[in-house]
């Protein structure tokens, strides 16, 4: 697969504004090193559950927050929308299959560098490549019709995904979309298997993964540039997590920013030869 090293903030707009880049999908991840995995893959294998176990405990999962969410939530999901109930268990915290990603590449870039001081990444799929066709031939052999494989499709996930044999993947949301699918211009990326990454899942479909998968990566030197970018476009968490928790974790950006002056370099922004009055000593 192409991997694509990013020096100035500048030069990842361009990339991803170009024609080249239009429909795909992305997804930011703050250690450039990382693999693309779920957070379910991420916690059976960290804490060593037995393979054998894992559908069953996935499946587990899914029942015992049927049985609870009515406790704490006025609308749930119909007890057959196994895609719907998974979105909502993504959304508030549980280990699930299901794979973030926006169809926003900036969205994407702010969740790769907000919170992170090393390289990080902005992985980038090409979703037409994968079921625009009825039927789909893949490197293992393995032969599938896309659509009957949808997550959408009445006990698809329980026949195709659930027994984890099965590697493929399926990409789009939930025909009911929480607040934060929303503004994250969000969609999901469901692989039917769970002890491989999701790019070696990508590149059973193709051999040549240029087409259908890249890896961005943004130096750490660009995020100064970047996150103030993101902040005057109004990307930050407090428009990302609609509600207090997003207003909150927010303001941790706003300990290294400032209208006036640099808070790093204590240096006086254009426009303010005068700073205004309370600003810290030392400003030049």
């Amino acid at each position: 697969m192409e991997v694509i090293e990013i020096q100035d903030w500048y030069e990842f707009k361009d990339l991803v504004s170009s024609k080249n880049m239009h429909s795909w999908i992305y997804r930011g991840q703050s250690n450039a090193s990382w693999p693309m995995v779920s957070s379910l893959s991420r916690y059976l294998i960290s804490f060593k559950v037995h393979k054998d176990a894992w559908s069953h405990q996935e499946e587990r999962l899914l029942r015992i927050f049927k049985r609870k969410a009515h406790h704490f939530l006025n609308h749930l999901p119909n007890d057959n929308e196994a895609f719907e109930w998974l979105a909502l268990m993504q959304h508030f915290g549980t280990p699930t299959r299901l794979i973030d990603f926006s169809f926003s590449p900036y969205v994407s870039a702010f969740f790769a560098i907000h919170r992170t001081t090393i390289d990080s990444a902005v992985w980038a799929i090409f979703p037409p490549n994968f079921d625009r066709d009825d039927t789909v031939t893949l490197m293992d052999g393995t032969k599938l019709n896309p659509k009957e494989m949808w997550m959408r499709t009445e006990n698809s996930y329980e026949n195709n995904f659930l027994p984890g044999t099965n590697n493929f993947l399926v990409m789009g949301e939930p025909e009911k979309m929480n607040q934060r699918l929303i503004a994250q211009a969000g969609t999901f990326v469901v692989p039917g298997v769970l002890d491989k990454t999701l790019e070696s899942v990508v590149l059973n479909y193709y051999p040549d993964g240029d087409k259908c998968i890249k890896k961005i990566i943004l130096k750490k030197d660009i995020r100064d540039e970047a996150m103030r970018d993101l902040y005057r476009s109004n990307i930050t968490e407090s428009t990302l997590f609609p509600g207090i928790d997003g207003m909150a974790r927010s303001l941790a950006f706003d300990l290294e920013y400032h209208w006036a002056y640099n808070p790093k370099t204590m240096k006086k922004l254009p426009g303010f030869d005068n700073p205004p009055f309370g600003l810290p000593k030392g400003i030049k």
